[in-house]
């Protein structure tokens, strides 16, 4: 029975297959290292989560869909920012060196919800945006970590409006976006 299920194990991700994803994501707006440092006194200010499925085509190149919910938080100040939004990398691979390969590609965005402290969002300027995603994974057996870099093509601004009705500011829905998965081939 061992030596059946043998080949199975081994195959790693440079097979074809579909499979799960989810993990952890840190969003920034405006600069990515200021957004860092500015909140070091609270490192999970801004983290969210995603979770998904995939497919992936290919050995050493090789083709990358996925389709994943993605929750995000974003602090201005003393208010947070809420997302939910789709994503849809479409990503393509190359397998650089034993388990590791790097990516990239578009990948698309349609906001599902938005929501800031006590302020109803009045406009998002475009639901639907693209943006870049390329990053380095490492695979073992069915199971794969990566890291992972995402950011818009262009700014996607939301106006907000304050409890005595008077617009204050807008807000970016396409932040940068440093991002930990864990996946597995099923």
């Amino acid at each position: 029975m061992i030596a059946l299920c043998l080949p199975a194990l081994t195959m790693a991700q440079t097979a074809t297959g579909l499979g799960l994803k989810g993990g952890l994501n840190y969003n920034a707006n405006g600069d990515y290292f200021e957004s860092i440092s500015s909140n070091a006194q609270n490192p999970d200010r801004n983290v969210g989560y995603h979770f998904g499925i995939f497919g992936k085509i290919g050995t050493h190149l090789f083709f990358k869909p996925e389709l994943v919910y993605t929750s995000t938080k974003s602090d201005y100040n003393d208010d947070s920012f809420k997302m939910q939004k789709l994503d849809a990398p479409m990503l393509i691979g190359l397998k650089v060196l034993g388990p590791i390969s790097v990516f990239g590609g578009p990948s698309f965005q349609y906001i599902l919800d938005t929501e800031f402290d006590g302020i109803t969002i009045n406009d998002v300027e475009n639901e639907f945006t693209v943006g870049l995603n390329f990053g380095i994974g490492l695979n073992l057996n069915k199971l794969g970590i990566d890291v992972r870099y995402e950011r818009g093509f262009n700014n996607n601004e939301a106006t907000f409006l304050g409890n005595n009705g008077i617009s204050n500011s807008r807000l970016d829905t396409r932040p940068d976006q440093l991002i930990l998965s864990l996946s597995l081939i099923l």
